[in-house]
């Protein structure tokens, strides 16, 4: 089987967000199944694809709302408007969807799609009408487009993310009723998305890069936080943290927090300081005693909470942290509760806990690959019963 994977952005093998890590872990099982799978997508300005002999690159975009300029908003916006498109779609329409079609044209023979989440597939919906396709939901868009409106504080951003939300749901209704088969990273968003059971299924994720065995590590902070901070259901997380969180916490307990975080993001606590882009993340975290997992909202699963439990590093998670995983390592403690958070977060970093997360990978490596050929039959037009 020949199957084209169209996604927004190409991996380039840096990984830099959950998004990529997800495509590339499924990327990976497709592969191991046998498939011939070729990615076509754009690229960041900055990278290359990483595995270029497998891939199409459609162009170099770079679609980072928080740092682009006034007048490259105001144009995604127009243009959304203009062709009755999502933001995020309207930031890839960057070429015609006749060059699209050509390019696919030029991949023939090959037997589907696979839809990486709603953007590349929302931007050129009609392209990819052809062949039957298998639609990779890594997120319940209008979901978290809804929760992103509620938690705004800007009444123009709040009305612009209601429009994306009308926008996503109906589109999302679209893609799931076309797709022969649909993957989700939670149940909770395939019971959210309405699709049959025997046409859909959760995925269970792993980062690529296997666990190895626990050894002593050097502990230089007491926490450590790492993310894409300025994507905005990560943003509310984050303020969650640092305004309910972060004042029960001792004025001596060292919270290290990674990645870009928006201009208006700021704490006055010593303790807590921003490190900006660190050169390896797993080198990162294994450096502090604890990791807080702070997801408040947003669908899909949290690979922070996966990359976490593969590290067997001790944890305090918030329980929409640990959606889509149905495992619980024992140097997990979870609540909801800001006080009992924090009051956690000092108990687990006097002694923290390391456990070996190598079960955990390998099981969850098992059951991603048994559920992606489940797609890949019904693909064929086998039927299968659901995979546990």
């Amino acid at each position: 089987m020949k199957l084209v994977l169209a996604t927004s952005i190409i991996p380039d093998g840096r990984q830099t967000s959950g998004n990529e890590i997800a495509t590339a872990a499924i990327l990976d099982s497709l592969r191991r199944a046998g498939v011939e799978v070729v990615v076509v997508g754009f690229r960041w300005p900055d990278s290359t694809p990483e595995d270029p002999d497998r891939t199409v690159v459609l162009g170099a975009v770079d679609v980072k709302t928080a740092t682009a300029s006034l007048g490259t908003k105001l144009r995604w916006l127009a243009k959304a408007v203009r062709s009755n498109l999502t933001f995020a779609s309207a930031k890839l329409r960057e070429m015609t969807p006749k060059s699209l079609r050509e390019t696919l044209a030029g991949l023939e023979p090959y037997d589907g799609y696979v839809l990486n989440s709603v953007q590349l597939a929302g931007a050129f919906e009609d392209c990819f009408r052809n062949k039957p396709t298998m639609f990779l939901a890594q997120n319940v868009e209008h979901v978290t487009a809804r929760e992103n409106a509620a938690a705004s504080r800007s009444f123009v951003q709040r009305l612009l993310f209601l429009r994306e939300a009308a926008l996503l749901e109906k589109l999302e209704q679209r893609l799931c009723s076309s797709a022969r088969f649909v993957f989700t990273l939670s149940e909770e968003d395939r019971v959210a998305l309405g699709v049959e059971d025997d046409r859909s299924v959760t995925l269970p994720l792993v980062a690529r890069r296997a666990p190895d065995a626990p050894e002593p590590r050097p502990v230089l902070y007491d926490a450590a936080l790492i993310g894409t901070w300025t994507w905005q259901p990560n943003r509310i997380g984050l303020d969650w943290f640092l305004e309910k969180v972060v004042p029960f916490l001792p004025a001596d307990f060292s919270v290290r927090i990674a990645g870009s975080v928006p201009d208006d993001v700021s704490v006055d606590r010593p303790n807590i300081q921003f490190v900006g882009r660190v050169p390896d993340a797993v080198e990162f975290v294994r450096g502090a005693a604890m990791i807080p997992l702070i997801s408040t909202s947003g669908s899909g699963v949290q690979l922070k909470t996966i990359e976490t439990f593969e590290l067997g590093l001790p944890s305090v998670a918030t329980r929409h942290s640990l959606r889509g995983v149905d495992y619980l390592p024992p140097n997990c403690h979870v609540t909801d509760d800001p006080r009992e958070f924090a009051s956690a977060m000092v108990a687990t970093a006097k002694s923290p806990q390391l456990v070996d997360g190598r079960a955990f990978y390998a099981r969850q490596k098992r059951l991603l690959d048994a559920r992606v050929r489940q797609g890949l039959e019904a693909m064929d037009g086998t039927r299968l019963e659901r995979v546990a």
